[in-house]
């Protein structure tokens, strides 16, 4: 019997691409792993209505944690025109299988690495090591929205909130609503990971990103609660900046920067915005991490347009697959993966179309495995 059960999932378009060139290089490195495929992504809902069927949610509970691939998703009205001619005017609503598993097992750290190889022509500059850690269950992706707006909560919010009242009579099909949630044990947990990653790593600082001058309430827990929690780690400086002038701050003094926190929407943006600075989203990879459960794939999207070609970067899948075997405690096999990784960038004799080369997913992939089995 296998020491560890994975979930392995896919998804859609360029995502089945990025996983086979992953499989290829886990069986270099010989985890000793069960893969077990599940079904997850657009294919599904248009034929079933959902994206996560409930079979692949129980797929999840059974096993150790999760690499998935890449899915596609698009706006309400053009998910329900996609659905099967006999699901349709049924009233289901297209929701991201990504975000409903984070939601469903709790996996409310984001942890992002924005670290640039030297090699890479991409990179903004060589010196460049980011993590930032997103919290990934609330925020304006808690999924609590409405449109048309029901007359009721309108009215019930103007009689709150004096800045409400110029909504409350508009009819409901004039105003569409989404709520920024967050709880104090969300912001909590999320700045705690991030400061127990600084200092079992030996970071420099944390900083808590949000917009608490004008996000006054749900901006403002986050902060509170970050000086809260920064008082347990007096070793490790908390900084403080808003949203806006951090983007500006990152592109001029990178490496300033260490550890980064913020909330799930400006985790996304910021995330990104890192993931440029190193390269592009093709090095940008991910884990979603609970107490108990983990799921890891890269950030970019499933790139439709390029199934099957063989074309994308797997970096950002390879390095999802390192995060893996970390989190899974083989911390070795993880290091020198890392290290393989680096070798192939630093070199620079395959390189996928984006960083101007001509090879492919497996190339890659390929080589990545040469480098690993030298290290050995």
């Amino acid at each position: 019997m296998a020491k560890y059960k994975i979930a392995w999932l896919p998804g859609d378009g360029t995502g089945n691409d990025v996983m086979e060139a992953a499989k290829m290089v886990l069986d270099a490195v010989g985890l000793d792993a069960e893969y077990i495929p599940g079904d997850v992504g657009w294919e599904f809902w248009k034929k079933e209505g959902d994206p996560l069927p409930e079979r692949t949610i129980q797929l999840l509970k059974e096993t150790d944690c999760c690499l998935f691939g890449a899915i596609t998703s698009k706006p309400k009205e053009e998910a329900e025109k996609e659905l099967d001619s006999s699901l349709r005017g049924k009233g289901l609503v297209y929701s991201s299988p990504i975000v409903r598993a984070r939601q469903m097992f709790d996996l409310y750290s984001n942890m992002r690495p924005c670290k640039a190889y030297p090699g890479n022509p991409l990179n903004y500059r060589d010196d460049i090591d980011l993590v930032v850690f997103r919290e990934n269950t609330e925020g304006l992706y808690s999924g609590v929205e409405f449109y048309p707006s029901p007359k009721e909560i309108m009215q019930t919010i103007s009689a709150k909130h004096p800045k409400m009242e110029r909504f409350a009579n508009l009819p409901p099909e004039e105003v569409a609503m989404s709520l920024r949630i967050f709880t104090r044990k969300a912001c909590q947990r999320i700045v705690r990971q991030s400061f127990e990653y600084a200092k079992e790593h030996g970071r420099k600082s944390v900083t808590v990103i949000e917009k608490p001058n004008v996000i006054r309430e749900t901006s403002g827990l986050m902060v509170r609660e970050a000086r809260k929690v920064a008082e347990e780690y007096p070793d490790i400086p908390l900084w403080e900046t808003n949203i806006d002038a951090m983007c500006m701050w990152l592109l001029k003094n990178p490496t300033d920067y260490d550890v980064l926190v913020t909330s799930n929407m400006f985790g996304d943006i910021i995330s990104d915005l890192c993931a440029q600075l190193v390269g592009g989203l093709g090095f940008a990879p991910s884990g979603n991490i609970g107490d108990s459960y983990a799921l890891f794939e890269p950030t970019h999207g499933s790139a439709p347009k390029y199934a099957g070609m063989y074309k994308v970067n797997p970096t950002a899948m390879i390095q999802s697959t390192r995060m893996m075997i970390d989190w899974l405690g083989e911390k070795e096999k993880a290091q020198k993966l890392e290290g393989a990784i680096a070798a192939v960038i630093k070199e620079g004799k395959v390189r996928t179309y984006d960083t101007g080369g001509e090879s492919t997913t497996l190339d890659m992939a390929n080589e990545f495995v040469k480098k690993y089995d030298e290290l050995s």
